[in-house]
């Protein structure tokens, strides 16, 4: 028999794409199964995801109740623009047209034969026009921006579908805050929402937290464990700083999205699971694929949907709704009482943040407000209460080695001077004192490696500089 040829319609492939610039439309394509059609027993079934398993299991996705039917007798396998059905080696096989098939693309429209059982297949592709929200608020998420409201539109049309996602933009653009709005306006709200960072987890340790290990499987391997995606079973794993996945863990992440089945370290028995996937990256995915860091197969496989959160510097008119968001949200703006400190802010502070480019993006934004909480002497946010790199006073231009006896920030008093200080000034300049040991002493842990450093500070790599910078420390003094 010869293979049947994929449809050809003039859709975009069976994915939901979202493209940098300006997105038009969402394509969202869902397969229709019709269980017994005509029949009295007939059930319709809709599905977004890449695999579809059908058998007598109660694992499976469409589970039959057919004594002819193996117990994991095929799957409906979603790949580009086309679906193809394989048949599992069940006992009584897999029947297109009455002849019996091993592996074949489906048509629209096509009655499959399952055993004793008929399945008609049909294909849906939905074309949704993206418009700006007309809301400014999406979860935790904030922006009255035209991207962000576009982007909470996308996420209003996804978020209910169990499509992959990759959420891509710098450091700090909030793209776990995403996720958690993804899982949280999904089907899946009630179920585990587990986090999982590919740059803070040892190379040799990856696999056996993502999947578990058995007893003994290696050397302190004392009991079995199951990985995060089983602890992650009917809910959603973040799998943030992904483009820091290892070339060789690559292909076992695939098996899974691929199979959704996983292996635990030591064992070869597969572990169905129901996770939905969602990642993050600041690096360019194409880019890393280019250069070969990256598996194109993967990269495609994930990116049925891809966002790209802009930059805070891209939509700074955000940044009042963020500053609001922030005094509202976080407990440093919290008195005795429970009332809120800050209640407003001085209109020269807000230019100022506005002004500055943000290099950390809406993290280092949220650092600045909860440092500027500690310093207000009153009820409204005041320039002054801003670090001197945001209020417009710049530090010092420093090209190398440390201050000099007589600059800045050296002049630090002991705490036996501090009582003669105004409370404001000795809080600032302890806190001064504070950061320029911290950082010195993680450089000189980390033998002056400035990335290794700031990912232990769990800070930015460019504020880590900044504050290098601003208390004139420098790398190769102290590594």
């Amino acid at each position: 028999m010869a293979p049947y040829e994929p449809y050809s319609d003039q859709s975009q492939p069976t994915k939901i794409a979202y493209l940098n610039g300006a997105p038009k439309t969402v394509h969202i394509r869902r397969a229709q199964l019709i269980v017994n059609p005509g029949s009295e027993q007939e059930q319709e079934l809709f599905f977004d995801q890449n695999v579809i398993k059908i058998g007598a299991l109660e694992d499976n996705d469409i589970v039959l109740d057919d004594e002819t039917v193996s117990r994991n007798h095929c799957r409906i396998v979603q790949e580009d623009d086309h679906y193809i059905v394989v048949d599992q080696n069940s006992t009584n096989g897999t029947h297109i047209n009455g002849v019996r098939i091993r592996e074949a693309f489906l048509s629209p429209n096509v009655i499959l034969c399952v055993g004793n059982t008929n399945i008609r297949f049909r294909p849906i592709d939905e074309e949704v026009a993206v418009e700006p929200s007309r809301t400014e608020r999406l979860g935790n998420i904030v922006g009255r921006s035209v991207k962000m409201r576009e982007i909470f539109d996308i996420l209003s049309k996804i978020a209910p579908t169990a499509a992959t996602v990759v959420i891509e933009g710098e450091t700090g653009t909030g793209k776990e805050v995403v996720a958690q709005t993804i899982h949280q306006m999904s089907p899946r709200k009630d179920k585990p929402f587990i986090v999982f960072d590919c740059g803070a987890v040892p190379e040799s340790l990856i696999e056996s937290e993502l999947f578990g290990h058995e007893k003994g499987s290696f050397t302190g391997a004392i009991m079995t464990r199951k990985g995060l995606f089983e602890m992650a079973q009917g809910g959603t794993i973040f799998l943030d700083e992904l483009g820091e996945l290892s070339i060789d863990l690559q292909p076992k992440l695939l098996r899974v999205l691929e199979q959704r089945e996983v292996r635990r370290v030591g064992s070869n028995k597969p572990i169905p699971i129901n996770v939905r996937v969602v990642a993050a990256t600041n690096r360019s995915l194409e880019d890393e694929v280019r250069e070969g860091r990256f598996r194109e197969d993967l990269f495609y496989r994930l990116s049925v949907v891809r966002l790209f959160l802009p930059a805070l510097r891209e939509r700074s008119v955000d940044i009042p709704l963020l500053v609001e968001h922030f005094l509202n949200v976080l407990d440093c703006n919290l008195d005795f009482d429970g009332e809120r400190r800050l209640t407003s802010v001085q209109p020269e502070a807000l230019a100022a943040l506005m002004a500055y480019e943000w290099p950390g993006n809406v993290r280092e934004l949220a650092n600045a407000i909860e440092r500027a909480c500690s310093f207000a002497e009153t009820d409204m946010l005041q320039l002054a209460d801003l670090p001197d790199y945001i209020a417009g006073q710049r530090p010092r231009q420093i090209d190398s080695g440390p201050l000099g006896e007589g600059d800045q920030w050296t002049q630090i008093p002991a705490k036996s001077e501090l009582k003669d200080q105004p409370f404001k000034e000795a809080k600032e300049q302890w806190i001064s004192s504070f950061e320029r040991d911290y950082i010195t002493e993680l450089l000189t842990r980390h033998g002056g490696n400035i990335s290794q450093a700031a990912r232990e500070a769990d800070i930015d790599r460019k504020y880590f500089r900044k504050l290098m910078t601003k208390y004139g420390i420098a790398a190769d003094e102290v590594g």
